[in-house]
């Protein structure tokens, strides 16, 4: 396949497209990548040195790639954090084209808004742009818990609730949901949960809860439920494949006592995860 990515690029580490693009490039696929930012590090470390692009830019280096004839080629966008609704408006523009190029071709949206513990932490604005304009226009999301509930209006704190929620957030668009470090009332506490909802039914994984907290886990994880989601178009496949390899990932990490993801030295766990989650149909 050949997915097109929009997202935020760092020299050091992994984080945007610097996650995404590896994963989806070890599973055998092309990556045009589209950098919306060029940045040293992740913001996570409070300081950085780098540059934030404009919408005119990403209009302008799609248009280059239309030019040379491939966009009925691509399969797919993926898009994750937005700097600006300006930028947002650039990312469903590119949608537009490449569906209209290729009527097979799907948008994955990581709608980056915050997290539990953290609240909101992109720009004003933004928050809405996702709930509004991104969000329906997408085939597949990948919210975390906190996202999830702003998108559905409503707070989950139960399974049932989780499922209410993606029900809500299935009605304005999105035909598949993953729901990424979901915790309920009934998530031991030793645990954490992902969730996928689709046409096909729904889904939970539970893997162990690692101690580690690291940036642009949730950008890799995006892209390898999209793209195994592209390959065998089940929910169920997708979400075992994806959580396998992101465990498999964030526990090497943790093993190293690594600050960022090992996502080259720990890049068989793509392709040949060390420990496979079955997910249970709810």
């Amino acid at each position: 396949m050949n997915i097109l990515s929009i997202q935020s690029w760092v020299a050091y580490g992994h984080v945007g497209n610097a996650s995404a693009m590896f994963p989806i490039q070890r599973l055998g696929h092309e990556v045009w990548g589209l950098h919306t930012v060029q940045f040293s590090n992740h913001t996570g470390y409070g300081a950085w040195r780098g540059e934030v692009f404009g919408a005119g830019l990403i209009r302008d280096l799609v248009g280059g790639i239309e030019e040379r004839g491939v966009l009925p080629r691509c399969d797919g966008v993926l898009s994750g954090y937005m700097g600006s609704a300006e930028i947002g408006d650039a990312i469903l523009d590119t949608v537009g084209r490449v569906k209209a190029a290729n009527s097979a071709a799907h948008y994955c949206c990581d709608p980056v808004i915050g997290d539990v513990g953290r609240g909101v932490f992109v720009r004003p604005g933004i928050p809405e742009f996702m709930r509004d304009r991104a969000v329906p226009a997408a085939d597949i999301i990948t919210p975390n818990q906190f996202e999830l509930d702003y998108l559905a209006g409503r707070e989950t704190t139960t399974l049932a609730e989780a499922l209410a929620a993606c029900d809500a957030v299935h009605a304005s668009g999105p035909r598949v949901i993953m729901v990424t470090s979901l915790h309920t009332e009934d998530t031991p506490a030793d645990s954490i949960d992902l969730l996928a909802s689709g046409p096909d039914g729904r889904y939970r994984v539970r893997t162990p809860k690692l101690d580690i907290s690291v940036n642009g886990a949730g950008d890799a994880i995006a892209a390898l439920f999209f793209v195994h989601w592209k390959a065998t178009h089940s929910t169920a496949e997708a979400l075992s494949k994806a959580a396998s390899s992101a465990y498999g990932l964030l526990a090497r990490t943790a093993a190293a006592g690594s600050r960022e993801i090992l996502t080259v030295a720990a890049q068989d766990e793509f392709v040949t995860p060390s420990r496979v989650f079955t997910p249970e149909k709810i």
